[in-house]
């Protein structure tokens, strides 16, 4: 209900007047509706679809880690799809947005096998150290990205995709999320298969499962999703940390079971920080990120300090 609600208000905020009432009269040139069907309504639903795809994402990367305080940004995945991203502006700058898509995905597919190769030949003994290696990795990633950047002059390209913002997204230029929505089924049609991996690979094994090849699907769903949410409208922070840890705290650790809460809580919360970042500046509007890290942030701090952490 939260999620319909923030929905039907986000069709309606913005600069142009665009209101149900100018929509079902009409008026000379049908400007409200025209806007309403070709930024709005798309700009709308790939909220929901980035919102609920990143929480998935973020919920899946700590079944392969088994930490809970992993994801996408915190683990090197988004730095190396950056990277991707600008390895397609360098070489080959005509390519398609599908294309590139793709490269970004196969570079996170990469810094996925890469984080993982690295948290197990570091001996890791607390939870919290693990989030660390990966915001190290990924700094060293975004270090020498920013210097290719820097040197080939193109920082503004990279700023753009590190500063995520939907404002840009208008029909046409939003499709791609709906691959994100495809792997989100994915993921919950192997929802029972990451529970199992979640416990170990030796208690996998034990059950007969095959540990190696669904790591690489868990792998190929978060590069995917993680692509195609950067190609679309950047970097969006501590989504998928923060909204699988409340919903773990909510209903237990069950994957089949947290999915749909995850997609929902997910897509409410990344629509109401749009909803904020458009109105807190009315009529300017400040980058989703922005509002996203800063709540994302307070959250986070707020599951690592509260009792009973899994952080103590």
């Amino acid at each position: 209900m939260l999620l319909a609600v923030l929905a039907v208000a986000s069709l309606f905020i913005g600069v142009s007047d665009v209101s149900p009432v100018s929509v079902l009269t009409g008026g000379s040139d049908g400007t409200a509706a025209f806007l309403l069907g070709a930024t709005r309504i798309p700009r709308t639903v790939a909220l929901v679809l980035a919102g609920a795809s990143l929480g998935i994402a973020g919920l899946i990367m700590q079944m392969l880690v088994r930490n809970k305080f992993v994801e996408p940004s915190t683990t090197g995945v988004t730095e190396f799809a950056t990277l991707g991203m600008l390895v397609t502006t360098v070489f080959l700058p005509g390519l398609a947005v599908v294309g590139k898509t793709a490269v970004a995905a196969v570079f996170g597919l990469l810094g996925t096998w890469v984080f993982l190769r690295v948290v197990r030949a570091v001996p890791v003994r607390q939870l919290v150290l693990v989030p660390l290696v990966g915001i190290v990795l990924g700094g060293v990633v975004g270090a020498v990205t920013t210097f290719v950047a820097y040197r080939l002059d193109l920082l503004q390209s990279l700023g753009q995709w590190a500063q995520g913002s939907f404002a840009g997204v208008v029909q046409g230029r939003y499709e791609l999320v709906w691959i994100a929505g495809v792997m989100v089924v994915v993921a919950w049609l192997a929802a029972d298969r990451f529970s199992v991996i979640g416990l170990g690979e030796e208690f996998a094994t034990n059950l007969g499962l095959d540990h190696r090849r669904w790591v690489a699907v868990g792998m190929v769903v978060v590069a995917v999703i993680t692509a195609a949410v950067l190609v679309t409208a950047g970097l969006v922070p501590f989504l998928g940390l923060v909204v699988p840890n409340v919903v773990s705290l909510l209903i237990g650790d069950n994957v089949r079971r947290a999915i749909p809460w995850v997609a929902a809580l997910g897509a409410v919360f990344v629509v109401a920080c749009d909803v904020l970042a458009r109105v807190l500046r009315f009529p300017y509007e400040i980058p989703l990120s922005v509002v996203v890290g800063i709540v994302g942030a307070v959250l986070f701090l707020w599951l690592l300090l509260r009792r009973g952490s899994r952080a103590h």
